[in-house]
């Protein structure tokens, strides 16, 4: 038979319209975003290959393979709805990667305030190339809209699957609006096949190959995530997210989660062994010399250590910070030990001296488990703790997580006169200066205070022209120019803090600090070799990312001087009783006390670790042997077995941590001690 133009292009279009061409063209389309989202990572040591492309459609194929149950429009509806959802998920995932190095989550999603109050920083992440990552709605979209209320078309069901045909009032060719029970029901079980053969395909080809990874090179990794990036390795995007919702309602819904014997044996053993180490510390020389001190913590939003003591045009960029140096002990080594939660995780750290979570914020996701927090111990002992930071009281859950800690008082955004408005809220200088008052005015010593600052937050175009008092140079108009300008600011408020608890008497009774909370998130390595006028590798970038500078003055200026041992976030509060005669021996706390003269590691949220000997870095699958070992008496690479015993004591420390947090064992243990007084005769 002849085979005229209208019938071939008839033919054509019932071939476009196929159900099949259709999932092949989503399948496609959606592949290709997820490859276009690993070329945008820049992931050290993490590839795309044809086997992770293979899991990729695999777990398309398992997010998608019901659609075939439904009738055509139903079934053009349903990938449409998923098209838009995933490119939506996966643009969402980048964008949070340019600024987290990290995928987002359900703990992360469920802190969306965050997100929104990122504001200007989120446009700062959004690129004009990203155009195109969108570029196939407006094919998709229009199509879609015309298939599902255009009159043109509908669907005929010809043996058993869904075909398009011409509606005869648009002189097509006439089709039969009616079929045989005996023809649905044929249409129904192939598309009932073709729905379990979608599932079947997609859990070969993309659980398969997870399987395997798990039990070979990625062994172990589903039991203990360090990093959500080297889950993505493993199992992609999709499936990463996948996994994250498993685990999510896994361990929220119900009766919760229950941590297996093994763990909480290793988790009993490791702080019994901690308690016996601390128990000689009595006997040291500052322990309980100051005894009822004031406690003033200043956490400064990514305060780095980099710019610490330098200059830029013949200016220092933090004077007042160098000028205290000279009363005051500068951890010229101290490392942020953030995860996910950044702000809230140095908070964390610092307050409560455990590991912040590998996924989420502790904050946001287990705010009401039991916590031997600083100023819960504190309060114990007579102290009135308040904690100040002149923004929202709900951002990162903080008012219900501050109760849990015991503050007596959180002065958050309506506690403050807003008299110098700058950025997110109120300035340094107006907050320091309010905060300062309510100290001495408000507040019956001794007292713990806990300061949050705001004005050097990302992407650090806050301060206005007429507050700009540092000149840089060429790196004017840049955000690395626009982050010295604003820590040079910072600089310049703490300088005034420090008068003023002078000038009000504070200063003399007061266990003064000061540290950064987090990294700049300012990555480019080129604007830190201009600035430093050097080579930088990568152990120096690991460094300048990590180390936040830790400022510690005592009431008398006592033991003044740059320190250099390796020291962390988590070390605040042990050091901080130690300095005020409380002991640290039955309180569940992970970092090191500053003052007893021993050997520190310190380990990172990611697995970095050092110990002031060897510095290691994890590769991005996390697997030890693609990391890299340093010796940090070359600064050059050494044999990768040098790390071996710190990289197990850092895991074990991340897992302890992670156990202990996640599963409110310290409320367990508690209460178990409490149950064996009892039975005590």
């Amino acid at each position: 038979m002849v085979v005229t133009p209208p019938m071939r292009s008839s033919k054509m279009r019932g071939l476009l319209l196929h159900p099949l061409t259709l999932y092949v063209i989503f399948t496609i389309l959606i592949l290709l975003k997820l490859m276009l989202l690993h070329h945008n990572l820049h992931a050290y040591n993490i590839t795309m290959g044809l086997l992770d492309k293979v899991i990729a459609v695999g777990s398309l194929l398992l997010l998608s393979f019901w659609v075939w149950w439904l009738p055509r429009k139903g079934m053009i509806a349903a990938l449409s709805i998923l098209h838009l959802f995933l490119t939506a998920l996966i643009y969402a995932d980048m964008v949070y990667y340019r600024y987290f190095q990290d995928f987002l989550t359900v703990p992360v999603l469920l802190q969306a305030r965050q997100v929104d109050a990122l504001g200007d920083s989120i446009a700062t992440l959004i690129y004009a190339r990203d155009f195109w990552f969108f570029a196939d709605l407006l094919i998709v979209l229009p199509f879609a809209v015309v298939m599902l209320l255009g009159r043109r078309y509908r669907s005929v069901e010809k043996n058993g699957m869904y075909t398009s045909s011409y509606n005869e009032s648009y002189g097509g060719y006439p089709s039969t609006s009616f079929t045989s029970l005996t023809t649905r029901k044929k249409g129904l079980r192939r598309r009932l096949i073709a729905g379990f053969t979608a599932l079947v395909l997609g859990l070969g080809l993309g659980a398969g190959p997870i399987y395997y990874y798990s039990k070979t090179w990625a062994k172990g990794l589903f039991d203990n995530n360090w990093w959500n990036v080297s889950m993505y390795n493993v199992t992609g995007l999709l499936a990463f997210h996948g996994y994250d919702v498993y685990s999510y309602v896994k361990d929220n819904i119900g009766s919760g989660p229950e941590a297996d014997a093994a763990d909480i044996k290793q988790v009993k053993a490791y702080f019994a062994d901690r308690q016996q180490s601390n128990a000689a510390q009595h006997n040291q020389a500052l322990f309980g010399k100051y005894k009822d001190s004031n406690v003033i913590i200043v956490q400064g939003e990514a305060f780095m250590n980099f710019m610490i003591g330098q200059s830029i045009g013949g200016q220092e960029i933090t004077p007042h910070f160098n000028e205290l140096m000279n009363e005051s002990q500068y951890y010229s080594h101290f490392y942020h030990q953030t995860g996910q939660g950044r702000t809230s995780d140095a908070d964390f750290g610092a307050n409560i001296s455990l590991h912040p979570l590998p996924v989420g914020s502790a904050f946001v996701r287990y705010a009401d488990h039991a916590y031997d927090s600083l100023p819960s111990i504190l309060k114990d002992q007579g102290y009135s703790t308040n904690v100040f930071h002149a923004y929202e009281s709900g951002f990162w859950n903080r008012y219900t997580m501050y109760q849990n800690m015991k503050y007596d008082k959180f002065y958050s955004k309506n506690d403050f006169v807003e008299d110098d408005p700058l950025g997110w809220s109120l300035s340094d200088v107006s907050f320091f200066r309010q905060s300062i008052e309510k100290m001495s005015s408000e507040i019956k010593e001794p007292f713990y205070s806990f300061l949050i600052t705001l004005s050097s937050h990302h992407p650090y175009s806050s301060i206005p022209k007429d507050k700009q008092q540092l000149d840089v140079g060429e790196f004017q108009g840049t955000m690395f120019g626009n982050y010295l300008q604003s820590v040079h600011y910072v600089d310049a408020a703490l300088g005034g803090m420090v008068e003023d608890l002078k000038n009000r008497g504070l200063w003399e009774n007061t266990i003064f600090m000061f540290y950064g909370d987090h990294d700049s998130s300012i990555k480019d390595k080129d604007q830190y070799e201009k600035f430093l006028k050097r080579p930088l590798n990568d152990l120096d970038m690991a460094q300048i990312m990590n180390e936040v500078p830790l400022l510690v003055h005592l009431p008398d200026g006592a033991e003044a001087g740059t320190l250099e041992k390796p020291s962390g976030q988590l070390d605040i509060t042990p050091s901080v009783l130690h300095l005020l005669g409380l002991s640290d021996e039955s309180y569940y706390h992970m970092g090191n006390n500053l003052y007893d003269g021993s050997e520190r590691l310190v380990a990172l949220r990611n697995g970095t670790f050092t110990d002031g000997k060897v510095f290691y870095i994890p590769s991005d699958d996390y697997i030890y042997a693609n990391g890299t070992c340093y010796d940090l008496s070359t600064h050059d690479k050494t044999d990768i077995n040098a790390c071996k015993s710190g990289f197990e004591t850092a895991s074990k420390r991340l897992h302890v941590s992670d156990t202990l947090i996640t599963y409110d064992l310290i409320r367990q243990f508690r209460e178990e001690n409490v149950e064996n007084v009892a039975m005590k005769p």
